[in-house]
């Protein structure tokens, strides 16, 4: 079985997501609410789909400013609908201007989005997926597993022998933490 390691180096668009996002720690909730959108927009479709659609979804999504977002309505959603640049899915769209507003709540609870997670971290990947049903739209175990992966909170990211996991591994990612 190929692995991202294997795929990725020197593709275009994979290339600089493997080398410089995937598995590293991230702590901007911005940054956090769109890897979460693009990890629920690459449901049924293929990693390199989202990646070529990734620059128009940060101008769809405003950036991902998370207040912007929560407050989209009717206007803004038939705008996202319209939109040929992201991935025209109803439920998909729902769901990230849905957890923009969840965002909003965890911040106003826990200071941030990322305080949250790492309030709750440790957990195994089913606590994590439970946790995040319970709490998320659009989040089944791949969705989370991969939000939780790229963003330095579940290991598996890389291979050992990935170049790219010992800058991960000094990056302190929470994962590898004791």
């Amino acid at each position: 079985m190929s692995h991202y390691c294997d795929l990725a180096p020197g593709h275009p668009f994979h290339g600089p997501y493997h080398d410089r996002e995937y598995g590293f720690p991230v702590a901007d909730d911005e940054a956090l609410l769109e890897r979460l959108a693009l990890e629920i927009n690459q449901a049924g479709l293929s990693w390199l789909t989202v990646l070529k659609k990734r620059t128009a979804f940060r101008a769809a999504f405003e950036g991902f400013a998370i207040d912007r977002v929560a407050a989209y309505g009717e206007a803004e959603r038939a705008r996202l609908l319209a939109d040929a640049g992201i991935i025209r899915n109803r439920l998909k769209v729902e769901a990230v201007i849905h957890n923009a507003g969840v965002l909003q709540a965890l911040r106003d609870e826990h200071g941030s989005f990322a305080a949250w997670l790492d309030h709750h971290h440790p957990l195994s990947h089913a606590e994590w997926v439970r946790l995040f049903k319970g709490t998320f739209r659009f989040t089944g175990p791949e969705i989370t597993g991969e939000f939780l992966m790229s963003t330095g909170y579940l290991p598996g990211a890389h291979r050992d022998d990935c170049p790219v996991q010992a800058r991960i591994l000094a990056a302190g990612p929470r994962w590898a933490e004791a």
